[in-house]
């Protein structure tokens, strides 16, 4: 019998949205597909043209996500908080030299 996996996974230094409050509550429902209202979340994205996406937590409660986990990389309230957020790593990703490149600035710095 396969193991399940979960529907998420998160590096270890997460980015989170002022507005989120309860983080370890917020975590754990992602990772088990449990319903969320108001929760976006960062991840890497399904295409390769993309570098990041931000998609409601609904969406990844798909059975597609069983067997292959996203990468959340932020979590954030709403969906101008989200922009936010990735507005942040853009720029900490320049301050560092990845301009750009925020996939490898994450996975550089905030190590899965």
């Amino acid at each position: 019998m396969m193991k399940k996996r979960g529907f998420c996974i998160f590096p270890r230094n997460l980015y989170w949205g002022a507005s989120v409050s309860y983080h370890g509550l917020v975590k754990w429902k992602l990772a088990h597909g449990a319903g969320q209202l108001s929760i976006f979340c960062i991840t890497r994205a399904l295409n390769t043209a993309d570098q990041l996406d931000i998609v409601h937590c609904a969406f990844l409660k798909q059975p597609y996500f069983l067997e292959h986990p996203a990468c959340v990389y932020g979590i954030a309230g709403s969906y101008s908080e989200a922009l936010d957020i990735i507005l942040r790593i853009s720029q900490e990703a320049s301050m560092s030299g990845l301009d750009g490149r925020l996939l490898d600035y994450l996975e550089k710095g905030k190590a899965v």
